[in-house]
Order: C-alpha cells, then structure tokens, then sequence
C-alpha cells in the first residue's frame, strides 16, 4: 500500500507495511472491553504523516492550533488545550481550577475522577473529595447537590469550589435539564462555585439527542472531551474553557510533564475521529446496536445493572448466578473479548464502538444463549462452574 505525501520539493507516494494495521483493526472487530480498543482508520494514519510538526509548549504547531480552535467554536468556548489522555485533562483542569485551599471537589461516588484516576484530586490537587450517591440512582441532582455542598466559610469547614459531574457515566446520561439547575444554582453563589464536566463520552449523550454539544457546555466553566473513547482516535483529550482559564491550564500541563512536542501527531488524528465518526453521525448506529444486545440479554431471561441508554451494555452477571472468569472464558473461547477482574465490578460490562463486526454480536448472542438460554431450569439460572 502506499500514502500520499506532500514534500518542499512536490508529491511523492510513501509504501508502507499496512499488514500490523490490519491485525489490529481485526482485533478491535472482536474486543468488546472499552469503546477505546478501536484502531486508528487509515485515514488518521495518513493525517499523522501529513501532518504539520511544531512545538505546542511554544504554541507553534499551525495542526493543534487549528484543532484547539475548532474544538472551542464547536463547543461555544473561548479557547481550548490539548491534553494527552483523560486523566491529565481531569486532572490539569481540577488543578487549575482549585487557586486557593482549603477547597473541597463535590462529584457522584462512582466518578471516574474518584474510581479510576489513582487518586489524583487528592494527589496533585490536596483537595478533599465530597462523593455523593445519587438518590435516585441514576444521576445527581440538584438536591443532591445542595444537601452536599459545604458553602459555610467557617474555620471548620473545607468549602466547596468545584462540582465537578461526568457525563455519560456508566454508559447513562445525566439529563440536559439538570445539568443546567444545577449550573445556574453553582454561578448564584458567593463566590461561584467552579462547574466542571468530566465529558470524556459527552459524545455519546449528545448523539443519544439529549441535548447539543453547546447545550451542555453552556453549563460548564471548564470541561474535557476525550478522542479515544468512541471517536477512535491513538490519543488525546481536549480542555475547554475560557482563555484565562486554558492560559492556567498550560502551566499545569507543563508542570505534569504534558507539554507535547512535533504535537501534530496527536492533534491530527483527533480532528479526524471528530469530523468522521462523531460529526460523521456514526455513534448512532453504535448505539442501536448496544440496545439489540440488552434486548437478547433480556429476552433470554437476563437482567442489567443499569440501563442502556448510549453505548455500554451492563450485564448482571451476580443475578444470573453466573461466575465471571467462566464468562470471560467462554467469551475467549467463542474468539470475542471482555473485561476480566483487573477492572473490578467492570466485569458484565460489554461496550460497543464503531468497529465492532457484526460477527462479533453474532458470536456475542451465541455466548449468551450459552450462559442463559441453554441453562435455564424450574429455579431460573443454573450458575456455571
């Protein structure tokens, strides 16, 4: 195979070894662990070599600086900073957003910036993390969130400056509606409490029509949006803020060891994913498919943790009395792969991307007619050994 390549001196074709590329995309065909197993397309290979190849710590690279600002008039925001993964982008926006202790992070319990990010708020930030059951189970609210809050600035007291929420969390979605009484309550105090969004899969909410990008956005001082999580992109999470606030956010990333050289390479890709699988409108045939996978799940006697409502299927394998390594076996065994126990109580999750095959589901509802269909008895559920 080859790919066009633009030099100084005219076009030339680049012949590369496109064979580890294709056992990769094969790979992700069957991996059913996390919506960011996908492979890079070609075509964000291709970016990566056309790509632009400037410092983005002196603010040089044109690729990521067109990139930043295209993300921040998509989202309705003033400015924008890359960021390598997730996390950094989490925890570079917390930090900067924390200026002055004591301070207090109020955030839902099962939160990936308490769950899955190695302590980091407590870490890099000392802040005192405030985890908070949603009473309704599903997302918090905004009495939640007021029952939470501290707001006294008594000498006891570590009050609470940011809120930070994520969405979608667990696959679901935290509803437009309340996002926003939760914002416009934060912005009435004195001072304001910072709003902060964890929007690593925001995608998924806004192509499940439950609001725009600039809806939810609107309700936020500061948010992150991941490329990997979905979008198939190799790497990368972008910051959205104001400019002040991204300026801060700059000295953090640089004093976390963030700062991207030749940063083309991460930003190039990244706009690809976003111009062609979210903006492409391919996240909702995703979900589509995430819903027939709940619905044989359930039809054959089966029962789910939470719903599904974007692209993350949640099997209760506890309830169907069925031993999660012999799942993740039978998985294996039948060429298809889920989360084993290195992700504790991530185990009956099974999450959709753009690159799953339809061999894959095919194989999928054979493993659970296996599990379910063929095992049940007058009690209900065998449980498998």
């Amino acid at each position: 195979m080859t790919i066009s390549v633009e030099h100084r001196n005219g076009h030339s074709e680049l012949p590369l070894d496109t064979s580890a590329w294709h056992r990769a995309e094969s790979q992700a065909a069957y991996d059913f662990r996390s919506d960011y197993v996908t492979c890079p397309n070609l075509s964000m290979l291709q970016s990566i070599i056309n790509t632009s190849l400037g410092d983005d710590v002196m603010m040089e690279d044109s690729t990521t600086n067109d990139f930043q600002a295209f993300m921040a008039d998509l989202c309705g925001h003033e400015d924008a900073l890359l960021a390598m993964s997730g996390t950094m982008a989490n925890q570079v926006a917390l930090r900067s957003a924390l200026t002055c202790a004591p301070y207090a992070i109020l955030a839902d319990r099962r939160s990936h910036i308490i769950t899955l990010e190695a302590g980091g708020p407590s870490t890099l930030s000392g802040a005192l993390i405030v985890g908070v059951e949603p009473s309704n189970g599903h997302h918090l609210t905004i009495k939640d969130v007021q029952r939470h809050a501290q707001l006294r600035d008594d000498i006891y007291d570590c009050p609470t400056r940011v809120i930070s929420l994520e969405n979608t969390l667990n696959g679901t979605v935290m509803p437009l509606q309340d996002v926003q009484e939760i914002s416009r309550w934060a912005r009435s105090q004195d001072p304001p409490i910072f709003m902060y969004l964890d929007g690593a899969r925001l995608w998924e909410a806004v192509a499940a029509g439950c609001g725009t990008l600039k809806e939810y956005a609107a309700c936020f001082d500061s948010f992150s949006l991941c490329f990997t999580k979905g979008l198939g992109a190799p790497n990368g999470s972008m910051i959205i803020g104001s400019k002040t606030f991204i300026k801060r956010c700059r000295w953090w990333r640089k004093a976390v060891g963030g700062g991207i050289r030749a940063a083309g390479v991460v930003a190039a890709p990244a706009r690809v994913a976003v111009e062609q699988v979210f903006l492409g409108g391919r996240l909702q045939a995703t979900q589509m498919m995430a819903k027939r996978i709940a619905q044989r799940w359930e039809s054959l006697g089966g029962t789910l943790e939470h719903p599904t409502e974007t692209n993350m299927i949640w099997l209760d394998l506890d309830a169907a009395e069925i031993d999660k390594e012999v799942f993740a076996d039978m998985a294996q065994q039948v060429g298809i792969r889920t989360i084993r126990r290195e992700i504790v109580g991530h185990e009956g999750r099974l999450v959709m991307h753009y690159q799953i095959s339809d061999d894959a589901v095919s194989r999928l509802f054979g493993l659970f007619t296996a599990v379910l269909g063929e095992r049940k008895c007058s009690n209900g559920v065998e449980k498998l050994q």
